[in-house]
């Protein structure tokens, strides 16, 4: 098996069909989940970036940042044959799905574990099942919300935290042994992202976890990132 892909994008709205993804991360673990990678950067939506009193992320910061269309096969490298996680994962795999399908790319089903149901199950005394309610409720201190990063960072935090709580580890494994049968689709490179450095990354800036109490992390610091 070879684990997980725990996955968050802010988006330009609330609507796969009429919005774009303005920002996404991947971090991968592995069956034992261990970090393995790291991947974030901010997107030109070709358009406005929609609720910035939500994500943060102001019109003037995606300017140079990467189309969609440029990081879809890093995208797909960092799916492929993994269990998909994230906080309530049927959004973030529906946008996904969509901006994969406006560049003629079908995402397979993967076999996904969603935090927040793990969380309802094993939380219940939490105020609310939002990330932010069930990071607090974890004991799990600060963490940059609404970034991309800082969220699926988060996310990780938190599917381990289920772990120790009680869900069992057998309970992820068939997902991932459900992930390695999943025919994948391949993407070329786009013809802007074929010269070696043309593909600029923006990040916005999250500290690492675990995150301490009053850190700063409001600002959207933006700089040149890729891969971790």
């Amino acid at each position: 098996m070879n684990g997980y892909a725990v996955v968050d994008v802010e988006a330009t709205g609330r609507s796969p069909w009429r919005h774009r993804v303005v920002e996404v991360a991947v971090v991968q673990l592995d069956a034992a989940l261990r970090t393995e990678r790291v991947f974030a950067t901010l997107l030109d939506p070709a358009g406005p970036v929609g609720p910035t009193h939500v994500h943060r992320i102001a019109q003037e910061d995606v300017v140079g940042a990467p189309r969609f269309r440029q990081i879809a096969p890093w995208l797909l490298e960092l799916l492929a044959d993994r269990v998909l996680v994230g906080h309530h994962v049927t959004c973030d795999r529906a946008f996904l799905e969509r901006e994969f399908a406006r560049i003629g790319v079908v995402l397979p089903v993967l076999p996904a574990v969603c935090t927040m149901r793990l969380a309802r199950r094993l939380m219940p005394q939490a105020g609310g099942f939002g990330l932010s309610a069930c990071v607090e409720a974890a004991g799990l201190g600060w963490f940059p919300a609404h970034t991309a990063l800082g969220d699926a960072r988060a996310t990780v935090e938190l599917l381990r935290h289920c772990l120790r709580l009680g869900s069992p580890m057998d309970e992820l494994v068939p997902e991932a042994g459900r992930a390695t049968a999943v025919p994948w689709p391949r993407l070329a490179a786009a013809r802007s992202a074929r010269a070696p450095g043309s593909v600029p990354l923006l990040r916005r800036w999250a500290p690492l976890g675990p995150w301490p109490a009053g850190a700063e992390g409001s600002r959207p610091l933006v700089g040149a990132a890729g891969y971790e």
